[in-house]
């Protein structure tokens, strides 16, 4: 007897593969013992295989965007981004995609050729100091010791410890005599020094900052060589007017000690301004005056007290004692890192005032109050905008 086709039960015939069925004869001789298992074959009707079985496969989903959720399309062509490029901090080139940021110092410290330029330079200066090839001008002052040993000294401190904003420097003038005056604080005239870097590194000009400093600076063994190497000299009226003269920066900080050694309990106050000597020396040269407000000075020693008799032992103004000095020692000397900003006013004019003005008491006494109220309150408007004293 032919075998009969069977059609299995929960499926059409094309869902479903076909299979054979068994024959009556052997129906029958199963139903006293265990059912035998079909063979597992491939169906035939017709002489015509049967259709596989469709594979389903579940598809991934689309990814998502975090602002909608919804599928965002691909398309087809689209090709993988390319990385952006960081130019160099130095040279501006660019650096290849995945190059690790070593920062503005370290980008170049692995080229040869820039460390061959540093060796040549550093030995060709070696040399000019040996055989006397630099330049000194009557006051002392040497320009290239100033460039690469002075000011490189305080650079970090300028832009890492302080990281001083200088605001307002097209107010100086790129040519010409000027005098630059602004107030002092901080208990050690680490203000003068920050004025004289931003102005001969941030300048357009690059202009050289002649200040004027007190007797103690110059009778100091070493820093009053090194001031004179720097360009500066003694605060005197004939001293400033023959720098003006010249055409040169000049920079004063009128409030003097009374300035740097005041209590921080009347910070940002500005002391009197003596009497008016640097107005007079302006008015004889017609230098402008720029008023300079420096702001953060005033948090790197914050004076708690001040011990005189000490003073007087030592020929010192004032001996500051501060949170962390005489306390910690040697790192009690070390500045706490606030935050300075130096914005340059708006220059005064002098060239204006009849000839013989610098004679007139009265009128060198009211262009010094005017001076000194601006800066005063230049002061209170930048520490309005300050965000922090560390910040």
């Amino acid at each position: 007897m032919p075998d009969a086709t069977i059609i299995p039960i929960g499926g059409s015939r094309e869902d479903r593969p076909r299979t054979a069925s068994v024959s009556a004869g052997s129906r029958a001789a199963g139903a006293t013992g265990p059912k035998p298992k079909p063979p597992r074959k491939r169906a035939e009707s017709a002489g015509a295989p049967a259709p596989r079985p469709r594979a389903k496969s579940t598809p991934k989903p689309p990814p998502r965007t975090e602002s909608t959720g919804r599928a965002k399309a691909k398309p087809a062509s689209a090709e993988p981004p390319t990385p952006p490029t960081r130019p160099s901090a130095r040279r501006g080139r660019p650096e290849p995609p995945g190059a690790p940021h070593l920062g503005p110092d370290l980008d170049e410290s692995f080229d040869s050729r820039v460390w061959d330029e540093r060796v040549a330079e550093t030995l060709d200066f070696l040399r000019r100091r040996i055989t006397g090839e630099y330049e000194v001008d009557d006051f002392g002052f040497d320009p290239e010791l100033t460039d690469k040993v002075l000011l490189q000294v305080l650079r970090p401190l300028y832009e890492r410890w302080f990281r001083v904003e200088a605001r307002e420097l097209e107010n100086v003038p790129s040519e010409g005599s000027a005098l630059v005056v602004a107030n002092h604080s901080g208990t050690i005239a680490l203000d003068s020094m920050m004025t004289q870097l931003a102005l001969h590194d941030y300048h357009p000009a690059r202009r050289a900052l002649r200040m004027l400093g007190a007797n103690l600076v110059f009778s100091t063994p070493f820093l009053g060589e090194f001031a004179r190497k720097g360009g500066h000299t003694l605060a005197c009226a004939p001293d400033a007017e023959r720098l003006l003269s010249r055409g040169e920066l000049v920079g004063v900080w009128p409030e003097g000690y009374k300035g740097i050694g005041k209590p921080f309990s009347q910070r940002y106050k500005l002391q009197r301004f003596g009497r008016g000597g640097f107005v007079a020396a302006a008015l004889r040269t017609g230098a402008p005056i720029i008023p300079t407000s420096i702001v953060g000075a005033e948090e790197i020693y914050p004076i708690l007290g001040n011990v005189k008799l000490l003073a007087r032992l030592i020929g010192a103004p004032y001996f500051p004692l501060t949170p962390t000095f005489p306390w910690l020692g040697p790192l009690g000397l070390i500045p706490l890192p606030s935050k300075w900003i130096i914005e340059f006013g708006e220059p005064i004019p002098t060239d204006t005032y009849p000839e013989g003005a610098a004679d007139d008491p009265m009128l060198v006494f009211n262009l010094t109050d005017q001076v000194r109220e601006t800066i005063q309150q230049s002061l209170y408007r930048v520490l309005q905008t300050r965000r922090g004293v560390f910040s």
